[in-house]
């Protein structure tokens, strides 16, 4: 793989990660875990894994962390998600969207323009200095590229969800254990 842009065509190649989960706990977990002891792991990996499942293992992990803080904002409010607008870089991996549609069995809009951080800087400015008029007038601008929606049944969501929290589970108090 010679860049993250690679990181779609590699996961696509395969159906499933086979079992494969990588927690990216590079300097521990944060929310829902608070665990500053977790590590970095990759488990199920067997003789026939490939690196397409390294790599899917790898964008199937930034859906399964965005999945457990929305869990946690649901359990919080009481509210359930309509849907989900996403932006940056990672919204061009259309894999990645549409594995983050089927786990959080949610509609997901991906924008025309991925950086919307900036846009808003923008709009703030041009509102500021008589660019636009109001905030009406950027409705027109702020347009959805494609939307995904969920394609995989929740029985499988749940099952790889759960292996998903497992692989977790194995992440947490590694560095506690071996310092």
């Amino acid at each position: 793989m010679r860049s993250a842009e690679d990181s779609e065509y590699y996961a696509t190649k395969i159906d499933s990660t086979n079992g494969v989960y990588l927690v990216p706990a590079f300097v521990g977990l944060g929310t829902p875990y608070w665990d500053m002891y977790a590590r970095g792991t990759i488990v199920g990996i067997t003789r026939d894994t490939k690196r397409e499942h390294i790599i899917r293992a790898a964008l199937e992990a930034i859906a399964y962390q965005a999945k457990d803080v929305l869990e946690c904002m649901k359990e919080d409010t009481g509210l359930d998600l309509a849907g989900l607008r996403v932006d940056g870089g990672a919204v061009q991996n259309n894999f990645l969207m549409q594995f983050q549609s089927d786990i959080l069995q949610s509609e997901i809009s991906k924008p025309k323009v991925n950086e919307i951080t900036g846009l808003g800087a923008v709009f703030l400015a041009g509102l500021a200095v008589g660019f636009w008029k109001d905030k009406q007038e950027l409705k027109s601008i702020l347009t959805t590229e494609k939307v995904f929606e969920p394609q995989k049944d929740s029985q499988a969501v749940a099952h790889d969800y759960r292996g998903w929290k497992k692989a977790v589970e194995r992440s947490k108090a590694w560095a506690e254990c071996y310092s």
